[in-house]
């Protein structure tokens, strides 16, 4: 008995080392591929996430499984994916956390040009909603046969409606637009956009899992209403006392990061618990204490860069895997694909263009209006990563879907060089 007991456990073990050796493999690829990703779309004038996202894509069955399938076999299905599944969303979670402390709300409450800020955000949000859950709920018998109608309907609208506010941000940035009055305008449209996106995106997922039963519906929704209450009211006071009481001389404490992962951990298992993904967790977390500036910085220094070079591109990859490019193998696929990317930035870079003009502004600085609040990157594989999860959108809209977010943000750099300086805005680098 005991023989046989010591072979199990060497099997077991031997088990665990080679799910372990198949993982480190697949990390080992991920990170130095987003590297390289990061630093050629930075040579060619793109944001290096532009570039991880990229490299996540080409690292799955679209072209690495394509050109190389048995060496992708080896590295990416030699194993289960649970490890990776996992580690991409504590990445997630954490991902959702930062861009949660990062959210500049002060941008809601700027007076400057508030009418064109207001106009933009609605007509931003509006006319790409609208065509979203046209589109989704007209194609879902085609493209999505298996969903709900409605559901698929409402999810392509809340992915043709959001903007990737951290992108966009790190964009106005290099172009130096962060105080002209475009970019206060933009980017302050682009923050209520993501707000009522976040808002629009826990609605649905609770509306789409509660089988579109009002009963069942109005109970989750009022259970995240008092997770909400009970975060700002309870929680938010006990962090700021937290973080007061372990501050010292200027720096925060090894304990007080423990205790806020732990926290953001909880708030992820909460959310999870009341049948919303738990990525809303580590949102709501950042949120509460995105105005403590100290723990902010803290946070950037000691795990926001991991965050950012190891579990973003994990990320990215894991989005890659769920992409086939090649599964969009008729002309009438790749139409559809055309239709989406056309009328998301119809939506969102019309609709922006439109208001921005009926507030007075020019046809340039319309047209830089739109194309920025066009960019959609991060923010839209998050979404369409839940849709997928959910089983309201297939795997030919989720690559539609992929493409459309890599296209809308690839667009955005070459857009503002070509606009920017008939507004009289001079782009870095250009005489």
């Amino acid at each position: 008995m005991s023989t046989t007991n010591h072979l199990v456990s060497a099997v077991s073990v031997h088990k665990a080392e080679a799910v372990l050796f198949f993982t480190l493999l697949q990390l080992t690829v991920i990170v130095l591929a987003a590297r390289l990703g990061g630093e050629l779309a930075k040579r060619l004038g793109q944001s290096p996430a532009v570039g991880e996202i990229i490299v996540g894509i080409l690292l799955g069955p679209s072209l690495f499984g394509l050109l190389a399938p048995d060496v992708f076999d080896y590295v990416f299905r030699s194993a289960p994916a649970e490890p990776m599944q996992v580690l991409s969303q504590i990445g997630l979670i954490l991902l959702m956390f930062q861009i949660g402390i990062e959210f500049d709300f002060s941008h809601l409450r700027e007076r400057e040009n508030r009418q064109a800020v207001t106009r933009v955000a609605i007509a931003g949000l509006a006319l790409p909603f609208a065509l979203g859950l046209s589109f989704g709920y007209l194609s879902a018998p085609e493209l999505s046969p298996h969903a709900d109608q409605f559901g698929s309907g409402l999810f392509i609208a809340t992915a043709f409606s959001i903007t990737a506010l951290p992108i966009l941000g790190r964009i106005m940035i290099e172009f130096q637009l962060t105080r002209h009055p475009i970019g206060v305008i933009a980017i302050s449209a682009a923050a209520i956009n993501d707000v009522v996106g976040w808002l629009l995106l826990a609605l649905v997922t609770t509306l789409t899992l509660s089988n579109f039963d009002a009963t069942a519906f109005a109970g989750k929704v009022a259970l995240v209403g008092l997770f909400m209450g009970v975060c700002w009211f309870v929680v938010r006071p006990l962090a700021k006392q937290a973080v007061r009481r372990t501050r010292h001389h200027g720096h925060l404490s090894p304990h007080l990061m423990g205790i806020l992962l732990a926290a953001i951990f909880v708030c992820a298992m909460t959310t999870y618990k009341l049948g919303i993904f738990a990525i809303f967790g580590g949102f709501v977390m950042g949120v509460l204490v995105h105005d403590e500036p100290e723990l902010v910085e803290a946070w950037k220094e000691r795990i926001g860069h991991f965050v950012m070079v190891f579990f973003l591109p994990i990320f990215f990859t894991y989005t890659g895997l769920r992409t086939n490019i090649g599964g969009l193998d008729t002309p009438a696929l790749w139409g559809w694909c055309l239709l989406v990317t056309v009328l998301a930035s119809i939506g969102k870079f019309g609709g922006t263009y439109l208001a921005a003009r009926s507030c007075g502004l020019k046809h340039a600085e319309a047209s830089v209006l739109g194309i920025m609040m066009n960019t959609r990157a991060l923010m839209e594989l998050i979404v369409i990563n839940v849709g997928y999860d959910l089983g309201v959108i297939s795997q030919h809209v989720f690559t539609m879907l992929v493409l459309m977010a890599i296209v809308s943000t690839v667009v955005t750099t070459p857009g503002l060089r070509r606009w920017l300086p008939k507004m009289g805005h001079l782009v870095p680098g250009q005489r």
